[in-house]
């Protein structure tokens, strides 16, 4: 989600008057505490950087930083391309256990 007044892929320091970012502006993580690796994608699905990016942050200078974010939105097109819409379940799919439904006789069928 963007802030009010930036670009959609512009790291958060960067506002929409600003101009080009120049070299001198800090660029700030992109992780938004959703913590969580992607394991069909090796992302994380809160900022959609790599583990290898996520390790490296503290340690990349302001242009590799920026390198990083331009990365990010063409990732967030392609996961949205890729992945099907989440269907809200039914009150009945809900209720219905998983698995196979036991039938009457066997072992594990209630009744």
């Amino acid at each position: 989600m963007n802030a009010p007044g930036r670009p959609k892929g512009q790291p958060p320091t960067a506002r929409a008057d600003d101009g080009p970012v120049g070299a001198a502006t800090p660029v700030a993580s992109p992780c938004i505490n959703v913590c969580r690796m992607n394991a069909a994608s090796g992302w994380c699905e809160g900022c959609l950087r790599s583990l290898d990016e996520i390790a490296a942050w503290g340690r990349l200078d302001e242009h590799a930083r920026r390198a990083v974010w331009a990365q990010l939105d063409p990732r967030r097109q392609q996961l949205a391309q890729t992945q099907a819409p989440i269907q809200p379940q039914t009150q009945a799919q809900k209720l219905t256990p998983a698995g196979p439904t036991p039938e009457p006789g066997r072992r594990g069928f209630p009744g």
